[in-house]
């Protein structure tokens, strides 16, 4: 079997789900790069470890063997690029495609109706909802934004970004954390304003004014730096909030293993969110708004971690201030988080997920067979490639969360 995966550029995201792909198919797998990554990445630390993958083929140095790569290839794994000719004739062709896809409408679902966007996404997807072209959300939200345009009825799964699974010894993912009786409150990703980093910031003048033990990092940098250590010294939390600058993922990673609470504030612009995986990982307990991606297919709410509504100050501060108080709460929610991980959410699982996916599309497509539709194929029922569920954006309200989620005294009686 050959499986081509088509992605702006390789990054620390995708790298190891493509290792597994790779192990598995060996020269059946290739990785398309189809630009450079940016030097602000770059800085970041996306490039750290990309270098000399022998799956990895760039289209704007070797363009001809890429299309006849594309074009022999039994599934193609397109998305996160918009170089929509290099699979416009295979979608015309009818041959098995996996679109891979944040939200369309980050931005709001009412731009759906704008006739120049839907003409464009008409080209792009719903004209082609008949062929054995499936979608890989990834994102909760992403299924409820394609149903808008009628594409992909039917066959579309859940799926995400995987960092890197850690495993710790004895399964022990709390073995790096200080028992110093101090928590330590983590926020991380690049200060811009729909990550919300001020109101980790914010959190940390209401608590030291309510006399709570904590400290506060704030890992990565970008441009509202300056602006948010100008209001740490403002409210009076200079002592107690500590600014890193940009750092690696491998850095971020070493401070998500020693800290007991992370902060997860990003609103419904961000897609995914990969830090939320490796904070799990890392077995810290989590506090997530749900409107971003990844919130809603990771975190169980009271179960590997806490949600709140998107803009609910208060109640984000309710949920962190729970976990300051309790550390067997905090505790038992970040071992829950890492098994998630560990034995769902992680490169491996997904890798797996997508072989048997395409090993099924490419038995029962082709010589004018019916083009089955998901909840027909042998899936998982959870984790990636299990049938995506519509949830539509602003599901996780007050009511929502005051309905589903457990009470603080029924977690603490489990």
């Amino acid at each position: 079997m050959k499986i081509t995966f088509v992605s702006n550029y390789i990054n620390h995201h995708q790298i190891p789900m493509s290792e597994y792909l790779y192990e598995q198919l060996g020269d059946g797998y290739r990785f398309v790069q189809t630009e450079p990554m940016e030097e602000e990445r770059r800085a970041m630390g996306w490039g750290e470890g990309t270098g000399g993958r022998p799956w990895v083929i760039c289209s704007y140095e070797q363009p001809d063997e890429v299309r006849q790569l594309i074009d022999e290839s039994d599934v193609v794994i397109f998305g996160g690029c918009e170089q929509e000719e290099l699979i416009h004739q295979r979608l015309c062709e009818k041959k098995p495609v996996l679109r891979y896809s944040e939200r369309i409408y980050k931005e709001g679902q009412w731009r759906f109706v704008t006739p120049r966007g839907l003409v464009r996404k008409y080209q792009d997807h719903t004209r082609f909802r008949k062929g054995p072209a499936y979608l890989l959300c990834a994102g909760a939200y992403v299924a409820s934004d394609y149903h808008l345009i009628r594409a992909y009825p039917g066959k579309m799964l859940r799926f995400g970004y995987f960092t890197r699974l850690i495993r710790y010894e004895n399964e022990n993912c709390h073995v790096k954390r200080a028992d110093s009786g101090t928590p330590v409150l983590l926020w991380a990703g690049r200060l811009i304003g729909w990550k919300h980093p001020e109101d980790a910031v914010r959190l940390a003048a209401d608590f030291k004014e309510e006399g709570l033990a904590f400290s506060l990092i704030m890992a990565g940098g970008g441009e509202q730096e300056q602006k948010l250590k100008r209001l740490a010294e403002e409210k009076g939390v200079s002592d107690r909030v500590r600014f890193t600058g940009f750092m690696s993922p491998g850095q971020v990673r070493g401070y998500m293993e020693k800290a007991d609470i992370f902060l997860f504030t990003s609103d419904h612009r961000e897609g995914w969110g990969a830090v939320l995986n490796e904070a799990m990982n890392s077995g810290c307990a989590v506090v997530a708004n749900e409107a971003a991606g990844a919130s809603p297919y990771l975190v169980k709410d009271g179960e590997n971690g806490f949600l709140y509504p998107n803009g609910n100050y208060a109640c984000f501060k309710e949920r962190v201030q729970a976990l300051l108080y309790d550390e067997t709460l905090r505790r038992r929610l970040g071992s829950n988080a890492y098994e998630t991980i560990r034995d769902v959410w992680n490169p491996e699982e997904a890798a797996a997920g997508l072989i048997s996916l395409c090993k099924q599309i490419m038995e029962r497509t082709g010589g004018g067979r019916r083009v089955p539709k998901a909840k027909e194929l042998a899936l998982p029922t959870e984790g990636p490639c299990s049938v995506a569920p519509l949830i539509h954006p602003g599901l996780w309200n007050e009511r929502h969360l005051k309905k589903h989620s457990r009470s603080r005294r029924q977690i603490e009686n489990r």
